[in-house]
């Protein structure tokens, strides 16, 4: 993230989550079990209810998918520390 590209909104407009979105197979599945979604979202949260609630928003979009992200869900967190690295 040290080299990580600005951005100017907490959640961008082309992003359009859903269930269909988070993973079917066993090897996605695998995959996502060595991200760490809530980990990371766990840490958004706190700074969201301390001092950031501006991205208030987004955490509750990307919140919905904590029992199950999938590669697209993961995509929206690191726009979120996109957003707050920039801001």
């Amino acid at each position: 993230m040290q080299e990580a590209k600005l951005v100017s909104t907490p959640l961008a407009a082309h992003f359009k989550l859903s269930g269909q979105q988070c993973p079917k197979s066993e090897e996605e599945q695998q995959v996502m079990e060595k991200v760490p979604y809530a980990n990371v979202m766990g840490c958004l949260m706190y700074a969201m209810v301390c001092t950031r609630p501006d991205i208030a928003q987004a955490i509750s979009v990307v919140s919905r998918y904590m029992a199950n992200p999938g590669k697209q869900h993961w995509d929206v967190v690191k726009w979120i520390l996109h957003y707050l690295k920039g801001s």
